[in-house]
């Protein structure tokens, strides 16, 4: 019996498939999101921006009391590491209360809507279940993180270190 339960208990562990993407699926690329100015951008025009820079993903909402509480951890990193460009990915209820979190929260960086969070192939990819959510991505648009809940994780500081 003990080796029946050791034989099934392994391939258990050796079928999950714990393995992280490093790189965004061809449908997050493609994903459109809405600029400050209400203009639309795919997500794979956004990374071509910050081609050759390590990016820190932040997907948030203003209603979400978690990534409010995570803000000044994410401050923090800002003020450490300056040469990183930090990307804020909204899955607010709607621009307008978007652009009054930005405001009312302060939150300094590059600025995105997805304008359908619960049909975005972005957050489909990521598998977006909880927010915040943190990614880093390296200066050669991989994944070097997939994902993070907190913002102190030393796994984010790790890879905005090691890029």
């Amino acid at each position: 019996m003990k080796k029946l339960l050791g034989v099934v208990l392994l391939f258990t562990v050796l079928s999950c498939n714990t393995k992280e993407p490093t790189e965004f699926s061809e449908a997050a690329l493609n994903d459109n999101m809405i600029t400050l100015d209400g203009s639309s951008i795919a997500f794979k025009d956004i990374l071509k921006q910050y081609e050759g820079k390590t990016v820190f993903v932040d997907v948030w909402a203003s209603w979400c009391g978690d990534c409010i509480k995570n803000m000044p951890k994410v401050k923090a990193l800002q003020e450490k590491y300056t040469d990183v460009v930090y990307l804020f990915l909204s899955l607010d209820r709607g621009p307008k209360s978007w652009k009054k979190g930005i405001e009312k929260y302060n939150v300094t960086g590059e600025h995105y809507f997805i304008p359908s969070a619960d049909d975005s192939a972005f957050t489909d990819f990521a598998d977006v279940g909880w927010i915040p959510r943190y990614m880093v991505v390296g200066p050669q648009g991989n994944i070097k993180l997939f994902e993070a809940v907190e913002a102190d994780d030393e796994r984010i500081i790790e890879n905005l270190i090691n890029n």
